[in-house]
């Protein structure tokens, strides 16, 4: 059954708890799809979506409920024109961004080598592991990329290839590390 037919037949109050049911699940399957690809093009995924349509839902049954919406286009179009409204919302609360560079000026940051000369030895062992594997490392520890990224700038065959180098490259270090004899309390001085 079409969901605006049904509530062109009977206004929602009306509705018994079987047609209210069987409302919202039309509703639901017609459409969570679109509301999902939004979300998606947005950089949101599935379980943002899901969370999104299911808060809009909510929304769009109270409004029902207390008789606040008349809905002169299709319940779909409004909800999801709720659900654009909510991921837009939910997406610039999770956008704060704070640039560093521009606070660093009024910060006085320590030089890293002297707060902390423990710094000097981690950088050796990760050093004696080599510049490809330091290379690496920092870029998936300090720079935070992606292993698909760092697969393709280091020139690796897949994801699958750059995941296991980077494994490799940690055996390494811990392999310096126990052949040291280092404890963690060498690094915390």
């Amino acid at each position: 059954m079409e969901v605006t037919e049904t509530l062109e037949r009977k206004p929602f109050m009306a509705m018994t708890a079987d047609d209210r049911l069987a409302f919202f699940e039309a509703l639901y399957e017609d459409a969570f799809p679109a509301a999902a690809r939004f979300v998606h093009r947005m950089g949101g995924n599935l379980e943002d979506a899901r969370d999104v349509f299911q808060d809009a839902l909510v929304l769009f049954y109270e409004s029902l409920t207390a008789k606040k919406v008349h809905v002169e286009i299709s319940q779909k179009a409004y909800l999801l024109g709720i659900c654009k409204h909510l991921w837009i919302r939910r997406a610039k609360a999770r956008s704060i961004e704070v640039h560093l560079e521009e606070w660093e000026k009024c910060l006085n940051v320590p030089d890293l080598n002297e707060a902390h000369p423990s710094a000097n030895k981690l950088l050796a062992l990760l050093e004696l592991a080599g510049q490809k594997c330091l290379d690496l490392l920092k870029s998936f520890y300090y720079d935070r990329l992606s292993i698909p990224l760092i697969a393709s700038s280091f020139g690796f065959g897949s994801e699958r290839s750059a995941t296991v180098q980077k494994y490799k490259c940690l055996e390494k270090v811990r392999n310096e590390v126990k052949s040291k004899a280092l404890h963690y309390e060498d690094f915390t001085d």
